[in-house]
């Protein structure tokens, strides 16, 4: 598998955009979002990771808009749409668009999925299941945290799409997969210099993931304290999990996670619009601070 892990990373490059808009099943915003995709291959980014439970009807439209772009699902919950489903999609646009679409897929959280039982053995046997129907473990990634989930990433899939997560589990994310599997962690940017009000922006995004406990017994692990995790998160948190300020600390910040060993960067533009904004202008900027 390591070939073929070697050209998803040669195509995707070092930078790609995580959004939830990009997702939209809104009419309103279908032309926007296909511009929006067009706009983001031309800048250069080499992936679109679409946030929420995705799944290909949602990265069709992206795809169709653009030749290059690789589009991938960050992630796909498992508790949403059955393996069959799944394959099925898989298999209809790679025969129209080969190479484009990369399955990314995870457990999700207790609080957001009803049936949430035994998540591991659940992730396993979808693959399972994804293996029976012919869908390339080459072509599929895992949003994965913890050391057993990061192995599985590594012998069942092309590698890892972690989120939430800091430079360090970076690293040890690198050592678990090995130097072959793909290593794309998510990352977040606030284009903004002034400390009050890219925390404020922070906190508003961290809010929800302060609820769940996946990512809060990571960073637990990662040695944040219980206090880190009250009042919406402490200044060391958002510091950590955001990027902000200048266009050098940034750079330096999404650098980081490179130079730990990761092979891609899924950047998340967060600004003061709606959930289900396409921050294009910001886009636009964080191309070029990172040509």
């Amino acid at each position: 598998m390591s070939d073929s892990a070697g050209r998803l990373k040669d195509t995707i490059g070092r930078y790609g955009i995580w959004s939830v808009g990009l997702r939209s099943e809104d009419p309103d915003q279908r032309a926007e979002i296909a511009e929006a995709a067009a706009e983001l291959e031309q800048l250069g980014y080499g992936a679109a990771w679409l946030g929420g439970s995705s799944a290909v009807r949602h990265a069709l439209p992206l795809i169709e808009a653009t030749s290059t772009l690789t589009v991938g699902t960050s992630i796909q919950s498992i508790w949403d749409y059955e393996a069959a489903e799944s394959a099925a999609g898989f298999a209809e646009v790679e025969a129209a668009h080969p190479g484009r679409f990369v399955l990314g897929l995870g457990i999700s959280h207790a609080r957001l999925a009803s049936q949430y039982r035994r998540p591991y053995s659940a992730l396993v046997a979808y693959l399972d299941a994804l293996d029976a129907a012919g869908v390339p473990a080459d072509r599929r990634v895992l949003a994965a945290l913890g050391p057993k989930t990061l192995e599985l990433a590594g012998t069942r899939a092309a590698g890892a799409i972690p989120y939430l997560v800091t430079p360090e589990h970076t690293a040890e994310a690198r050592e678990i997969l090995g130097v072959d599997a793909l290593l794309a962690p998510e990352f977040k940017v606030v284009l903004e210099t002034d400390p009050d009000k890219a925390r404020a922006l922070a906190r508003d995004t961290l809010a929800l993931y302060l609820a769940l406990p996946n990512y809060t017994n990571t960073w637990l692990r990662l040695g944040f304290t219980e206090d880190d995790l009250l009042d919406g998160g402490s200044d060391r948190l958002v510091d950590t999990f955001f990027a902000w300020g200048d266009e050098t600390r940034i750079r330096s910040r999404v650098e980081a996670f490179h130079e730990a060993g990761a092979d891609h960067v899924a950047l998340q533009v967060v600004t003061d619009g709606t959930r289900n904004a396409l921050p294009r202008e910001a886009w636009r900027r964080l191309a070029s601070l990172l040509a």
